[in-house]
């Protein structure tokens, strides 16, 4: 096999990046321990990496931790538990034929992890609420974007959120990435003084995983490549 950049070999680099995509997992449970700042400060280097529409490199990212984590989850849970909806992006309209077949697996999944039976609605909100406590995480970042870039300078953001995600996982810490804490755009714009122009993409709460915990046990599937491609010669 040849060498890449006269160190790894191909199999071996694509080995190490398919390691690091099979392992990442939706972390709901984390340790209190805060990342040493060093660590962060190196996710962020490699993820600036991301590729963007003309190079715009459209994200910004406020990451909060420590007492002013503590003060966003008070404001940011209050307002999520009041009904108040205030997302700069539309959510999707429906989900349909194989995507709420999808959708409904990975719910399940969660709910009989922690035991919550099959249509309590209650516990099923209870749950979705844990969101905006950012599952016990230390740090909590949020992306956002410039709104005249509009739906691709989001897309340019969700590139950088998963190239976050590896490199966050190869240095050993847990992520989610939080289309939830999006509902309550205004509120972050307002809490953490962005500008007007500033449209909230998702949050991605990190820190390290607590992998004793039941939440944390399991995994969502992945469609074949075959339902996901096609060829055409």
């Amino acid at each position: 096999m040849s060498t890449v950049a006269g160190k790894r070999s191909a199999e071996e680099r694509i080995g190490l990046l398919q390691e690091l995509l099979d392992e990442r997992f939706s972390c709901r449970a984390f340790k209190p321990d805060p990342v040493p700042r060093p660590i962060v400060e190196r996710v962020l280097k490699v993820a600036q990496r991301t590729a963007s529409w003309c190079n715009s490199q459209p994200w910004q990212v406020v990451i909060a931790s420590g007492e002013a984590k503590e003060r966003f989850r008070k404001a940011i849970y209050a307002a999520a538990s009041s009904g108040k909806d205030d997302g700069d992006f539309p959510f999707p309209r429906e989900y349909r034929g194989v995507y709420l077949e999808r959708r409904r697996e990975s719910g399940f999944q969660l709910y009989n992890t922690l035991g919550i039976p099959r249509g309590d609605r209650t516990a099923y909100a209870k749950q979705a609420l844990e969101n905006f406590n950012f599952f016990g995480a230390p740090h909590v970042a949020i992306i956002h974007s410039d709104e005249a870039l509009g739906v691709y300078g989001a897309i340019d953001c969700g590139a950088y959120v998963g190239n976050f995600m590896l490199a966050a996982q190869a240095l050993g810490l847990g992520t989610i990435p939080q289309a939830a804490l999006a509902h309550q755009s205004g509120l972050i714009r307002r809490h953490f003084k962005l500008g007007d122009d500033r449209r909230v993409v998702c949050g991605i709460s990190f820190g390290f995983a607590d992998r004793d915990h039941r939440i944390n046990s399991y995994r969502t599937s992945r469609a074949s490549v075959a339902e996901a491609a096609a060829f055409v010669d």
